[in-house]
C-alpha cells in the first residue's frame, strides 16, 4: 500500500506566497484556502508561505478545517508598522471603525489620519508589508534548495507578495504566476494614499515590471484582465473567485419561499465600509415602512461582518433602528447560512469609479445562495455582467431611487405570495473545484 507521504512526493509542488491565511478571516483568505483544498485532487501539492504574526482584522478558526491535513505551511515573522499606526490612532481618540473598517477611502479624515496616509503611501512601498520582502526571499531561497517546487505563485494584495515572487523567481529560475485578487495602481484607494508623483511613478514602474517578468498573470475580473493585457505581453488569464459546493450542500434554496407572516429579510455579509453606504436604499425602505405597516413589522435588515458605524448610523437616521440586526463578524459557515435564509441579498459597491471593474468575492456565494441579489453601483460594471448573465439579480445606480423602489416593491410582492426566488441557472463554472481545475491547466502550461 502506498502511503500518503509517498503520494505527495509523486505530486508536483507549488509554492503559494500569501499574506492572508487561517485563522485570519475575511474575504482575502478564501481564494487560496479553497484552491489549496482542491489542488491535491488535481495532482498538485500546495506549499503555503505566510506570516507567523500577520495583522488580523478578523479571526475565523473554522477556516482551518478547510485545509488538507497534509498541507505544508511555512511561516516566518513579519515586521510591519500598521499595528503601531493603529494603536496611535486609537490612543488619540479615533473610533475602532475609523481605524479598522475604513482606513483608506475618500471620507473625511483627521490630520493624524492624513499624516499617517502620507507616511504609509510614500515611505512603505508598495505597502506596509514591504519589510517582509527581502527576508522572505532569503529564507525561501534556502528552503527551496532542500525542498524543491515546480512553480511559484504570489497572490496580492498586498502587492509585496508579488515582489517576493518576482525576486525569488529571478534567483531560482522557477516559473512564477502573479495572481491579482485586486488591481494595483487602478485599485480604488490608490488615489487616496497622498503619494508624491515620484512614488506614483515607482508604483507604475513596479506594476509593469511584475506583469512583464511573471510567467503568467491571473486576474479575477474581465475588466481587470483587459487592463492588464493592454499593459504587458505576458498572457493574462481570467480565473474569478467562486463558491465551494461543499458549503452549500444542505437541502435549501432553489424553491421560492416567503409568505404574508414571514419576515422579509434583507441581508448583507462581509465588510461594509462607509463609502459603500446605500443611503438611497435606506430612504426607500423607510418610506415603505411609513406607508405599509405590515412591511414595517416584517422587515429585517441583517448585517453580518465588520460594518462601519456610519452605516449603522445611517440606518438609524432613516428610522429603521428596530428593523436592524447587526451580528458583527461571524464564522464563514454562519454567514453562508444567513445568506441562504435571506429574502434579498444586497451588495453595494464602493462609490469609486474604479469599482466598475471589481467582482467582489462574496458575489459568487450570493449566487450559490439562490436568493435575489440587489447590487448597487455601476450598472455597466463587471458585477452587473455576472448578474445579468446568470439572471440572479440586478445592479442599480446608487441614486436611482425610482428603480430601487420598484425592485423592492417587486421583491416584497413576491415575498407575500411565497414566490420570491431566482431563475434556475448553471453556476458550475464558478465552483471552487472547477476553478481549481482551470488554475491547474494554467500551472501545467506554465511549467
Amino acid at each position: 500500500m502506498i502511503n500518503l507521504y509517498y503520494l505527495c512526493r509523486l505530486m508536483k509542488r507549488v509554492l503559494i506566497i500569501t499574506y492572508y491565511w487561517p485563522p485570519t478571516g475575511g474575504s482575502g483568505v478564501q481564494r487560496w484556502v479553497k484552491f489549496a483544498k482542491y489542488l491535491p485532487e488535481e495532482g498538485w501539492e500546495p506549499v503555503i508561505y505566510t506570516p507567523e504574526n500577520p495583522e488580523q482584522l478578523a479571526v475565523d478558526h473554522s477556516l482551518e478545517s478547510e485545509i488538507p491535513p497534509q498541507t505544508e505551511i511555512i511561516k516566518t515573522r513579519i515586521t510591519e508598522p500598521y499595528e503601531l499606526y493603529k494603536n496611535f490612532l486609537r490612543k488619540s481618540g479615533h473610533s475602532k471603525e475609523a481605524v479598522e473598517v475604513n482606513p483608506v477611502n475618500a471620507q473625511k479624515k483627521s490630520f493624524l489620519q492624513k499624516a499617517a496616509m502620507w507616511v504609509r503611501g510614500n515611505l512603505f512601498r508598495p505597502d506596509p508589508r514591504c519589510m517582509w520582502i527581502n527576508p522572505s526571499v532569503k529564507y525561501l531561497e534556502r528552503y527551496l534548495k532542500e525542498h524543491p517546487v515546480d512553480l511559484i505563485v504570489s497572490t496580492g494584495p498586498p502587492q509585496s507578495m508579488h515582489l517576493i515572487g518576482m525576486k525569488l523567481a529571478r534567483k531560482t529560475g522557477l516559473p512564477w504566476i502573479a495572481d491579482f485578487r485586486d488591481p494595483w495602481t487602478k485599485i480604488f484607494y490608490f488615489k487616496h494614499l497622498s503619494m508624491t508623483r515620484a512614488t506614483e511613478r515607482w508604483h507604475k514602474k513596479m506594476e509593469k515590471k511584475v506583469l512583464d517578468q511573471a510567467s503568467a498573470v491571473v486576474a479575477v475580473s474581465p475588466l481587470v484582465q483587459q487592463d492588464f493585457q493592454m499593459m504587458t505581453q505576458t498572457p493574462v488569464e481570467l480565473i474569478t473567485n467562486g463558491y465551494d459546493e461543499c458549503d452549500f450542500s444542505s437541502e435549501v434554496c432553489k424553491e421560492a419561499f416567503g409568505g404574508p407572516e414571514k419576515d422579509f429579510i434583507i441581508t448583507h455579509t462581509g465588510l461594509f465600509a462607509s463609502d459603500g453606504n446605500p443611503t438611497t436604499l435606506w430612504e426607500v425602505l423607510a418610506e415603505k415602512c411609513n406607508k405599509d405597516e405590515r412591511f414595517r413589522k416584517l422587515l429585517k435588515i441583517k448585517l453580518i461582518g465588520k460594518t462601519d458605524e456610519q452605516i449603522c448610523a445611517s440606518i438609524r437616521k432613516a428610522g429603521l433602528t428596530e428593523n436592524m440586526c447587526d451580528l458583527g463578524y461571524q464564522p464563514h459557515a454562519v454567514a453562508i447560512e444567513e445568506q441562504r435564509n435571506a429574502s434579498l441579498l444586497i451588495l453595494p459597491l464602493r462609490k469609486e469609479p474604479e469599482y466598475k471593474a471589481v467582482l467582489p468575492g462574496k458575489l459568487f456565494e450570493y449566487l450559490a445562495s439562490w436568493r435575489p441579489v440587489l447590487g448597487i453601483g455601476q450598472p455597466d460594471g463587471a458585477m452587473s455582467m455576472i448578474l445579468n448573465t446568470t439572471k440572479t439579480g440586478i445592479v442599480l445606480n446608487w441614486d436611482d431611487k425610482a428603480s430601487i423602489s420598484r425592485f423592492i416593491n417587486l421583491c416584497w410582492e413576491n415575498h407575500l405570495n411565497g414566490t420570491l426566488t431566482v431563475e434556475d441557472t448553471d453556476l458550475s463554472q464558478f465552483t471552487r473545484r472547477e476553478l481549481t481545475r482551470k488554475m491547474v491547466r494554467l500551472f501545467e502550461r506554465t511549467i
